[in-house]
């Protein structure tokens, strides 16, 4: 690797280890968990993701959607059940990818994905809001100011810096910058430490204390299956945006298989669930990480923190990581949606729309699923709508119908609708030669059509179908001479 290269890396990875301690801390709060099982599954699910994932450059570790996936099975059967969930949903999301499933993201649509992004960036800069609170109300005063303040500055070196120097990234000088001056003027303001004590020991591998039995699967089983499906979600749909950013290529099952191996040690280390964090993984990549030794070297510093550096990183200023967290939120949203909502089609933009709003308002997978569906039926319906057929008399005195389109579920209507049985001819010949047949829909409407012209005494002859519809008749027992 060249030295330029790895010293990108490393920066890049220093930067994104601030950014991840107090998402991490926060996601493990909001789940009703010790902070150091957030940073013991960031350690090591970043870690481990760098290292054997498909996409260098993509962060992972304990995140928020998943945290909220986990609240009610915390509270009811406590935090060894959540650690067999964690192990059980990582299984689920290395046999995903073994079975090679990670290709499925391709059915996502460019408006949903739009919308994914969209709502996480919303959800990020939402959740900045609330260190602007002590306890349930509002800063207000002094301290508001201060904050606002401190934050304004974060966001202006973060902008700025770059049109002086690509020398370092601009994440880092923010963060470390704003908290030296907090510390040499002895500024009161909210730190890390406030959050949380995140000094600790190594993670310990210790299995979960709960009965192995069949009830227990009942009760861990649905958290485990949405925890991974959401996981794998969020992880596929960030892998696509830094393929896009990086205008390179990763690999889809063999990042699931990774997320999955990761969650299952972290499971049994005492470390929460996590996946792909689309926040630090813009800040990663904004800030010159590249290669896997980002990744590897801001799990190993969350790590380092917890070990040996408490002290210093929870005088961190919540202020500059609420800065840095804004600015992600800005860079994430793909404010070019905006720009095109005058110029694609209406669904399109519902689509965009419906997914920005069911991520934030619940949860991404729904929202994604919601998407897939709206996006599904819409395709549907415009193929059915662009069926047609020419007709016209031959010289013997029977009828051609020349068929166009699709032929499926949605427009086994339409294409009935284009014959007139009572009024043809004695011999009516069909076509096919523009037409296609998708599934047993098709083949049910063409065994109709065929009752109809019988029933009226008339002869039906079908041609020129493709290999693909002689086979689906055949398998269905129709007749298609």
């Amino acid at each position: 690797m060249k030295p330029q290269r790895l010293r990108a890396d490393v920066l890049a990875g220093l930067t994104t280890s601030f950014a991840l301690l107090p998402e991490c801390i926060a996601f493990a709060l909001v789940a009703h968990l010790n902070p150091l099982m957030g940073l013991y599954g960031a350690f090591i699910i970043c870690t481990l993701t760098a290292l054997f994932g498909g996409r260098p450059g993509m962060v992972s570790g304990a995140a928020g959607s998943m945290a909220v996936v986990i609240v009610a099975l915390v509270v009811q059967h406590g935090v060894q059940y959540l650690l067999a969930t964690v192990l059980l949903g990582g299984l689920i999301m290395m046999a995903f990818g073994l079975l090679r499933l990670g290709k499925l993201v391709r059915m996502v649509p460019h408006p949903v994905m739009l919308g994914f992004v969209n709502g996480l960036a919303i959800i990020i800069a939402l959740a900045q809001l609330e260190h602007f609170k002590s306890g349930e109300h509002w800063l207000s005063g002094t301290p508001l100011y201060l904050m606002t303040g401190l934050v304004l500055l974060t966001m202006a070196i973060v902008y700025i810096l770059p049109r002086l120097t690509r020398a370092v990234p601009p994440a880092l000088v923010a963060i470390l910058g704003v908290g030296l001056l907090v510390y040499l003027f002895g500024l009161p303001t909210r730190t890390l430490g406030d959050m949380a004590h995140i000094a600790g020991g190594l993670p310990s591998f210790a299995l979960p204390d709960i009965p192995w039995n069949l009830e227990t699967l009942r009760i861990i089983a649905p958290y485990a299956i949405l925890m991974a499906l959401v996981g794998l979600l969020e992880t596929l749909l960030t892998l696509n945006l830094t393929d896009e950013i990086t205008e390179t290529r990763g690999y889809p099952d063999r990042e699931c298989v990774a997320l999955g191996a990761a969650n299952v040690v972290s499971g049994a280390f005492g470390g929460m669930g996590g996946c792909a964090m689309i926040g630090q993984t813009v800040i990663n990549l904004s800030s010159g990480g590249r290669g896997r030794l980002s990744g590897v070297v801001a799990g190993g510093l969350i790590l380092l923190f917890i070990l040996f550096l408490s002290p210093l990183i929870e005088r961190i200023p919540l202020a500059a990581l609420v800065g840095v967290m804004f600015v992600v939120s800005q860079q994430t949203f793909a404010w070019a949606s905006l720009r095109v909502l005058n110029k694609v089609p209406l669904n399109d933009v519902l689509v965009i729309i419906a997914v920005t709003t069911i991520t934030v308002f619940t949860d991404l997978a729904t929202a994604v699923l919601c998407g897939i569906i709206i996006a599904a039926l819409n395709f549907a319906w415009q193929q059915a709508r662009e069926l047609y057929a020419d007709e016209h008399l031959e010289a013997d005195g029977s009828k051609l119908y020349r068929l166009h389109g699709t032929l499926f579920f949605a427009s086994t209507t339409p294409f009935l609708n284009q014959f007139d049985p009572a009024n043809d001819p004695e011999r009516v010949t069909l076509d096919c030669r523009h037409l296609s047949f998708v599934d047993y829909s098709a083949i049910a409407a063409l065994k109709t059509l065929r009752e109809r012209y019988a029933k009226a005494g008339k002869e039906l002859q079908v041609f020129h179908l493709s290999e693909r519809c002689k086979k689906l008749l055949k398998r269905a027992g129709v007749e298609h001479h």
